[in-house]
């Protein structure tokens, strides 16, 4: 049996990123995931793609992993375009006004993962575990035990459930989980258009739901985002890609002009997710296997390497003064820290989600006056704009 310090089970952008914060450390860092490592992205860009603001990058720069991006699968978005349709409702951010290079990135969530792992590659204390996935969870008085599919055992004092919102391990620990359909699916495309982005994020809001255009390295393609009722979203992706192309740009105002999908859309469902418990004896969560937002303001995976760098802050402060690393009562400020940005995060998605949700003329002109205006007041605007690009929630 391999026994570690710690044992990782997922091998995502958050699990690897915890890995990352922890290589060259004292602690034996075993990550396992049933998946393929990761390779280089080539060919045409993942319509799986993830917006970083200013806090992920830190931390990505600060784990060592950014030394292995590749520029040309990246994109710097330097201003934000927000509107509401049929309303005159609209906001705009650019960095130049904020004094800083760029709001921050859109990358494929692929290509991260790969950034991530060659910065693994390099580590002598994380051993990667890929193709082998756990079948049983054992906890004793000072350790855990993981039995593989492939019969092998592995043991730790602390296992890390970085598996996702279906999390395997979380279900194993039985820990409670509160959830709720947002009544709404997801669909994600590479999308060209007739006119370039210009490096910058758009969102257009309507009462059927928000509307993303994410800018991709070449000027005139983006990933999209579009969030809908199910009923529509099946309607829109059994479409002819020539009519889903007409509706796609009819509901972006024709911002950019006409558009040509890339790849068939896929519509995904939304769910939020609130794990009522992060940790017990000798488990932990972190990401979405602790919590899963509305995509409308890209903020899920930020969450995630936030709660990646404050955990791994943590263990390595537990680690120092010889504590055992997992002993849920060590576990729990962690566990405190990060509950307290995570809710405040969801109850913010759900309001703009619902106040957006209502096509009533009077709301509408609120609406309109409020977003107007904030767009008119500088210092309002300006501290909006910072609380987003470094991750704050209040």
């Amino acid at each position: 049996m391999s026994s570690f310090d710690l044992i990782i089970v997922g091998g995502g952008m958050v699990g690897l990123s915890l890995a990352a914060a922890l290589a060259d450390s004292e602690l034996r860092v075993a990550l396992v995931d049933k998946g393929e490592a990761p390779v280089v992205p080539s060919g045409e860009f993942s319509h799986r793609v993830s917006a970083l603001n200013h806090a992920s990058d830190s931390f990505l720069q600060r784990i060592g992993a950014w030394q292995y991006r590749d520029q040309s699968r990246l994109t710097a978005y330097r201003e934000m375009a927000v509107w509401e349709k049929d309303s005159f409702a609209k906001i705009g951010f650019n960095s130049d006004g904020l004094g800083v290079d760029y709001l921050g990135h859109i990358v494929e969530n692929s290509h991260l993962c790969y950034a991530l792992h060659q910065r693994l590659t390099h580590a002598t204390n994380i051993q990667l575990m890929y193709g082998v996935a756990p079948e049983k969870l054992t906890v004793g008085e000072r350790d855990a035990w993981l039995l593989l599919d492939s019969g092998e055992p592995i043991s730790a004092p602390l296992v890390v459930a970085g598996d996702g919102a279906n999390s395997w391990l979380r279900k194993q620990a039985q820990l409670p989980l509160t959830f709720w359909d947002y009544d709404h699916h997801a669909i994600v495309a590479t999308v060209k258009t007739e006119q370039p982005h210009q490096s910058t994020a758009y969102q257009i809001f309507s009462a059927s739901g928000p509307l993303a255009f994410l800018p991709l390295p070449d000027p005139h393609l983006s990933s999209i985002v579009w969030s809908l009722p199910p009923s529509e979203a099946q309607r829109l992706t059994s479409l002819p890609l020539d009519e889903f192309n007409k509706a796609l740009a009819s509901a972006f105002d024709m911002r950019l002009g006409l558009c040509e999908t890339l790849n068939a859309p896929v519509a995904l469902p939304l769910t939020m997710r609130y794990a009522r418990d992060w940790s017990c004896d000798r488990v932990v969560l972190m990401g979405d296997a602790a919590h899963t937002i509305h995509p409308l303001a890209g903020q899920g995976v930020n969450l995630g390497f936030k709660d990646a760098s404050a955990l791994a802050t943590h263990l390595l402060a537990l680690q120092a003064a010889h504590k055992d690393l997992g002993q849920r009562r060590h576990l729990r400020s962690y566990e405190r820290e990060r509950k307290a940005e995570t809710v405040a995060m969801i109850a913010a998605m759900e309001g703009i989600k619902r106040l957006f949700s209502l096509d009533i003329a009077p709301l509408k002109f609120v609406r309109g006056i409020g977003m107007r205006g904030v767009d008119e007041l500088s210092p309002l605007k300006s501290l909006l704009a910072k609380l987003a690009i470094r991750g704050v929630t209040s």
